[in-house]
């Protein structure tokens, strides 16, 4: 049996993990411990995601909660050691880019631990993003790389990683929303929230980059002033944006319009139900960029950036500058114009499969 630790530690880890832990599971050569290292943890939501997802209960849960980049990263290798040495796996399983992505890595390489990060590779090329210094060293440790899209793998090689380690297998978030789309299409969140099918825009924002920035949170509050007069705008509110936001004069602007809905953050299913009937979804997220290509929905990425250039040359992303104008211009050109993607290679559903077969090869040949 090939023993591997799973790590997860945010949300978007739940939708990742989820596939590659059941490819492991049907593969039958795999022995796997789930640790939740607790980096953002809401008791209600997590319950839901993992019920929602079909992920067994973790294993192990370190409880290391929220605090600065530097101590929670301590925190999270300072309770994971102890795991491993209790455990002393073949492998540690990292996905994403967060903090307990590259906190567990390093912990597992300085105990030889052989490390696996999937979703390696992307490269925003902004070293001010926490989550792009976590995606490099991160890929600079590890000894298989799973990547999602071409770019990865150019990346990659460009950083000198021996070509012997990367594996080109497909997207394991993409694997979630396709296994989970039929349920999520019988989520009744539309009717709750008395929407129609493609006359409202879904909206996330939570990257400091425009939450904690007043003149660019600004910049887009005003886009969405003139947007709301048009469309229904639909806001699952993130807990960092909703708190800048409180007692100021953005958060009452914000709830002066009178065709937004500011709602709490949603379950999966319910989440996945909104984004695929959504006319346009307004993000500075990831994932969310991936999800709407599959989905076809035009997605406009509130940031100067993306790691998912993919989702731009084949899908049906557009990266937006961060002014009131820009974000205008493109919302127009959306809505005057038929919006067309396609499918990236490999986006199919078999991802952590691949995965699966990579590593018990790569066991056959140690």
């Amino acid at each position: 049996m090939i023993k591997v630790i799973c790590v997860c530690g945010a949300r978007p880890n739940f939708m990742k993990i989820a596939p590659i832990i059941r490819a492991f599971k049907e593969s039958g050569k795999f022995e796997t411990l789930l640790v939740h290292t607790g980096q953002h943890y809401d008791k209600k939501m997590s319950h839901l995601f993992f019920d929602e997802l079909n992920i067994p209960k973790p294993d192990i849960n370190l409880e290391v909660g929220s605090a600065s980049h530097a101590v929670q990263t301590a925190e999270i290798m300072k309770r994971f050691e102890p795991v491993i040495l209790e455990h002393r796996p073949d492998y540690v399983l990292v996905v994403g880019d967060v903090n307990s992505t590259i906190g567990c890595g390093l912990v597992a390489v300085k105990l030889g631990v052989k490390l696996i990060h999937a979703e390696a590779g992307l490269r925003s090329f902004d070293r001010t993003m926490p989550e792009e210094i976590n995606r490099v060293l991160t890929d600079s440790i590890s000894e298989l790389l799973f990547v999602t899209e071409q770019s990865g793998v150019d990346n990659l090689k460009k950083e000198g990683v021996n070509s012997d380690k990367v594996h080109l297998v497909g997207n394991v978030m993409i694997d979630t929303l396709l296994a989970n789309k039929e349920k999520a299409d019988k989520s009744d969140i539309l009717e709750q929230l008395g929407l129609e099918p493609k006359e409202y825009a879904a909206i996330t924002l939570h990257r400091p980059s425009n939450v904690d920035d007043p003149e660019k949170f600004e910049q887009i509050i005003a886009a969405f002033e003139v947007i709301e007069k048009e469309m229904k705008l639909v806001f699952p509110i993130h807990p960092r944006t909703r708190k800048n936001a409180e007692g100021t004069e953005l958060g009452r602007r914000m709830e002066a319009m009178k065709n937004m809905l500011l709602i709490e953050p949603l379950r999966y299913l319910d989440f996945l139900c909104l984004t695929s009937n959504a006319g346009l979804v307004m993000t500075d997220s990831g994932g969310i960029q991936e999800e709407t290509t599959i989905l076809g929905v035009p997605c406009m990425t509130l940031r100067e950036n993306t790691e998912r250039p993919v989702t731009i040359t084949e899908g049906t992303n557009r990266l937006v500058h961060i002014t009131t104008e820009d974000i205008l211009k493109n919302y127009r050109d959306i809505r005057n114009g038929e919006v067309k993607g396609t499918i990236p290679h490999l986006w199919d559903g078999r991802a952590a499969e691949r995965i699966a077969e990579v590593i018990e090869k790569a066991e056959i040949r140690n």
